[in-house]
């Protein structure tokens, strides 16, 4: 079998309530559930597996109604790109709209690009950005 699964493939955060959380990913990070296991009230601890379906990277949530992992912000987040500054500034009116959006947006020029941060449900940071050049920096090294 080819593995296609080398090199960075997953975030994981302990999330208060699983449900609430894939609502935030799947909203405002276009995000879909590709794997979950476990039941509340289980012995078998939730957890799903999301993606964007763009490459083979998922942002693991793991269901802890007792969680004290340290958060991920204030600085510290994980970042998506959105397919134009339209689309973003679309999330963003919704993310004004539900109360977590944490930093209006700021274009920072080539190669950071436009940028914002939210609050998840449970305080982690997702930075929505647009004009980010990874790929172009990655592809001069």
């Amino acid at each position: 079998m080819d593995n296609k699964d080398i090199g960075l493939s997953h975030i994981a955060f302990a999330v208060k309530d699983l449900d609430a959380s894939i609502a935030f990913y799947q909203q405002f990070a276009g995000m879909k559930v590709i794997h979950r296991r476990g039941e509340k009230g289980s012995n078998a601890r939730p957890v799903a597996w999301l993606s964007d379906m763009t490459r083979h990277f998922a942002l693991v949530l793991a269901e802890d109604p007792q969680s004290t992992d340290t958060k991920l912000g204030p600085f510290g987040h994980l970042g998506v790109a959105c397919a134009s500054k339209d689309a973003m500034d679309a999330k963003l009116a919704e993310a004004r709209d539900a109360g977590v959006l944490r930093q209006e947006p700021t274009d920072s020029g080539a190669p950071v690009g436009y940028w914002a941060f939210l609050d998840d449900p449970d305080g982690n940071t997702l930075e929505l950005s647009y004009g980010q050049e990874i790929g172009y920096v990655i592809g001069h090294q």
